[in-house]
């Protein structure tokens, strides 16, 4: 398994090209060698590969604006041709808070023939978790419900170790039941805060990740990506990088 970083975690210095550009150079800088592009200002797929190249960067996951995933969907896996990403995700879904069927019904009327398309393209769709899809549809979890009415071969999750967490599930055998969809898990430490859950770089909060680890292996996971929503003041680059060395003394690269 490979460790990226999450672009997202950047998205305060990713609104101009400009400063996108910097930000590429920053992370490979920091010696990443793979990043998810998410949050970042609007670019061209030759832009993009251009900018991946110079600084010896792979894109291996990107999340995509649900209009476009909708109603540009041959276009967008046709971009993600351009720059050879072969993940395209959905970054988040409003499911109810009260889990109403209505809104599951439209979370797969929206997606199946997205997810349909990608796959005939090259492509897999791959969606991402927050702590809403572990509410109950049919008496089991969204995110288990997800997996029931999609064919694997044509989604695949990116499962957020923090908002399993949070959701009060474990990672890891979460990990161990969607086994074989998880190219790409979101690296992401929780640590504790007197108003609850609180982000933290990766090794310096409470998550198990030796049981992650083990468990994304047996997964077939390929990529390790390193995201932290909010960095409470702290420069988000010094974060990455504390990430990378903590992860590196782990063992990974």
């Amino acid at each position: 398994m490979e460790i990226g970083a999450q672009f997202y975690t950047l998205n305060q210095h990713c609104k101009t090209l400009d400063d996108f550009a910097l930000s590429l150079k920053k992370v490979a800088d920091i010696g990443y060698k793979n990043v998810q592009i998410s949050g970042t200002c609007a670019y061209e797929a030759d832009w993009l590969k251009e900018q991946l190249d110079k600084n010896g960067l792979k894109c291996v996951l990107t999340h995509i604006d649900p209009k476009a995933l909708t109603e540009e969907t041959e276009k967008v896996a046709r971009d993600h041709d351009v720059f050879n990403c072969d993940y395209i995700g959905s970054g988040w879904y409003g499911f109810m808070e009260d889990a109403e069927r209505h809104a599951y019904d439209g979370f797969v009327e929206m997606y199946k023939p997205v997810a349909k398309k990608m796959k005939e393209m090259g492509k897999y769709f791959m969606f991402h978790n927050h702590a809403r899809e572990f509410q109950r549809v049919d008496g089991v979890p969204i995110l288990e419900k997800i997996a029931q009415d999609f064919a694997p071969d044509e989604l695949g999750f990116i499962l957020d170790t923090y908002w399993v967490q949070f959701a009060g599930g474990d990672p890891a055998a979460w990990i161990e039941k969607l086994s074989g969809r998880l190219p790409v898990i979101h690296l992401k430490d929780m640590t504790y805060h007197a108003n609850g859950g609180r982000y933290a770089v990766i090794g310096e909060g409470n998550i198990n990740f030796d049981r992650v680890f083990e468990k994304a292996e047996k997964a077939g996971t390929k990529y390790l990506v390193v995201e932290q929503d909010e960095c409470y003041g702290e420069d988000p680059f010094d974060c990455l990088k504390r990430s990378f060395n903590n992860l590196a003394a782990m063992g990974f690269r």
